[in-house]
């Protein structure tokens, strides 16, 4: 999605699935581009329980700021809106913290930036981590070199 696209702000509905739910993982956090398109993403792709992190959270809140069109502001706002209300986010807490390092060395050991505009998308992972629950994201990439510590699912 372009910044010029309009976001949806429609949410995902639990249909029930018995046969599809054994295979779904139980549990996992999203992170804040599959929470920018749950509208758009097949229930079925996610875990029965889904989490976020506080670090996304705070994406949420900067996102009604990073625009100049009034239409998108406010549906970012309802974003963030819907989703104070949905979810009780996971700390970036010492555990996480402890987490970063581990997660700092594995990407730096790969040759690749963990520092800049990354370092958001690493402290998410370390919060999966802390957690020892897998991340789902729609950009794979950004978590490319973690494969050892967290499972990443790309939805």
């Amino acid at each position: 999605m372009t910044a010029s696209e309009a976001t949806s702000t429609r949410w995902l509905t639990n249909i029930p699935h018995p046969v599809a739910e054994r295979a779904r993982p139980e549990r996992g956090i999203l992170d804040t581009s599959v929470v920018i398109d749950l509208d758009g993403l097949d229930p079925l792709a996610l875990p029965i329980s889904v989490a976020i992190s506080a670090i996304t959270m705070a994406e949420l809140a900067a996102g009604p700021h990073a625009t100049s069109d009034p239409d998108e502001r406010s549906r970012r706002q309802d974003r963030l809106q819907r989703a104070e209300a949905a979810f009780d986010p996971l700390p970036f807490d010492a555990n996480a913290a402890r987490a970063y390092g581990r997660v700092f060395a594995s990407v730096a050991a790969a040759g690749r930036k963990a520092r800049g505009a990354r370092a958001v998308d690493m402290l998410i992972a370390a919060t999966a981590l802390a957690a020892d629950l897998p991340l789902y994201t729609r950009n794979g990439q950004d978590f490319r070199a973690l494969d050892d510590l967290i499972g990443v699912v790309v939805v």
